[in-house]
């Protein structure tokens, strides 16, 4: 029985962790967006780097998800 609320949980962290990281990749992209419409080269730069590092941690979810 442990085992199963054990994963249960894992299952509900991972759930909200995907969560927060689509929350997070919205805001930057609409920050990125501004900064676009601004001609802020600075911002768009580190909101690109945000999303290269975004996108990375989704890609490693997915495959830890896959297997």
């Amino acid at each position: 029985m442990k085992q199963v609320i054990h994963v249960i949980r894992k299952a509900d962290v991972e759930k909200q962790y995907v969560n927060m990281l689509t929350l997070e990749l919205d805001y930057e992209l609409a920050t990125l967006y501004d900064a676009m419409n601004e001609s802020d080269e600075e911002q768009q730069e580190k909101s690109k780097q945000r999303l290269m590092e975004i996108h990375t941690e989704l890609e490693k979810y997915n495959a830890l998800a896959a297997n």
